[in-house]
């Protein structure tokens, strides 16, 4: 039997770990963070593809569920799937939420992930430039300050059921609203930028425990204002679609019948917006 030359043998590792499925790979600038992809037959093949960032919850494992959730979708649509993931006690104080309000210590979260996207795009020769982001619950919270700070880096973004929303407030500091957003991150709202996304926020109408998502004093995100827009994950996400109407942005909620705070059994209604806002976007 003819053993495989180094050129081969480098040829299947890549088809392996490197499209479809692929290994979890740590961020060159950044190794403490890492990110896995399913990258479709089609980039293999030369043909330029979209990117899709879904970006996991407190419990981290939802990479890997939303990775596989949406591989169908990316085979059918021509669309990666990039997925960071952000480790708990990344900085060694046993923190679990520091990628949910953008900074943590050293770590600027909306900066790594668009060094990855860059990394990626450079590894996969594909112009990502634009893409579009996703984010349930802990990772709804990333989605949405992710399309606050750099809309015009976004061809869509999909909102799922965050514990709490960054409302656009010009009279409240950050997290709760965006008075300080210039100070602490080097970036206006965009207006303008953020009108021209489209913006899916969806939540179960049966989300309705409070306990992980009640700001108490002394906490460590804790700020006045801080549970002002609803006691619920449902109004919370309501009050987060009217701020960003009020800027004129298109919002499409979806509260989906009978489901509480279950990832996966909205994925459905993520790809059935994403597919229409993809299909748009290339008719263009």
């Amino acid at each position: 039997m003819q053993e495989l030359g180094t050129s081969g043998a480098a040829a299947r590792a890549r088809a392996v770990y490197d499209y479809g499925h692929t290994a979890i790979f740590a961020s060159t600038i950044d190794p403490r963070l890492h990110l896995l992809l399913y990258v479709p037959p089609a980039a293999a093949d030369g043909r330029k593809i979209d990117l899709l960032v879904a970006v996991h919850g407190t419990g981290r494992t939802s990479a890997i569920e939303f990775r596989d959730g949406f591989a169908e979708f990316g085979l059918y649509n021509d669309c990666a799937i990039l997925c960071p993931i952000f480790p708990v006690n990344v900085i060694g104080d046993g923190a679990r939420s520091g990628y949910k309000y953008m900074q943590e210590g050293d770590i600027r979260y909306d900066l790594a992930v668009l060094s990855m996207v860059e990394e990626m795009a450079a590894k996969y020769d594909q112009d990502w430039s634009k893409f579009a982001i996703f984010g349930f619950s802990g990772g709804g919270h990333f989605a949405h300050r992710f399309a606050i700070l750099h809309p015009d880096r976004l061809w869509a973004a999909s909102v799922g059921a965050p514990g709490s929303v960054t409302l656009l407030d010009p009279n409240r500091d950050w997290w709760v609203g965006i008075r300080d957003m210039e100070a602490r991150f080097g970036r206006r709202l965009d207006h303008e930028a953020l009108a021209r996304v489209p913006v899916h926020m969806v939540v179960g109408d049966a989300d309705l425990e409070t306990w992980e998502i009640t700001h108490k004093p002394g906490s460590a995100y804790y700020m006045e204002g801080a549970n002002d827009a609803g006691e619920t994950r449902p109004q919370r996400l309501e009050a987060l679609a009217s701020s960003f109407r009020a800027v004129g942005v298109n919002v499409t909620l979806d509260k989906v019948a009978g489901i509480s705070h279950d990832r996966m059994k909205v994925l459905g209604h993520v790809k059935a917006f994403l597919t229409k806002v993809l299909a748009e976007r290339r008719m263009k």
